[in-house]
């Protein structure tokens, strides 16, 4: 068994699609409209484009807002990502204007700092030692 897919509520496919590609460094996977202007868009890691896939899901359903809008105002990232070097993807990524809500802070065996996705969530990233 093996992780596919995971998924961050967003809310804007659009805005999240820019983010999670021009800025994060993703690339998109699939694209399926869904009738409406909801979408199955996923992005993957250009290092691994058969490896799991990020669900870009829109935050339709009503428990979501209450939901990663506690997740934000407690501090809780809602996934991580792994990076080689989070002190050089904090400096890389804050010269894009990426706001953290955390920096790089050393916690055991690995560091970690908190962002912002501009979509309504927070991400870690994390580096193990």
């Amino acid at each position: 068994m093996r992780i596919n897919l995971t998924s961050v509520f967003v809310d804007d496919q659009e805005k999240a699609l820019r983010f999670y590609t021009d800025v994060l460094g993703f690339v998109k996977k699939h694209d399926v409209p869904l009738g409406g202007e909801d979408r199955w868009l996923t992005v993957v890691s250009p290092e691994d484009p058969s490896g799991t896939e990020l669900l870009l899901e829109p935050d339709k359903h009503p428990a979501v807002k209450p939901y990663t809008t506690a997740l934000v105002e407690d501090g809780t990232p809602a996934t991580a990502f792994a990076v080689d070097d989070v002190r050089a993807e904090f400096d890389r990524l804050g010269k894009l204007g990426v706001r953290f809500t955390q920096e790089p802070t050393e916690m055991g065996p690995v560091t970690t700092a908190v962002l912002d996705d501009t979509c309504g969530n927070l991400i870690q990233i994390m580096q193990s030692a």
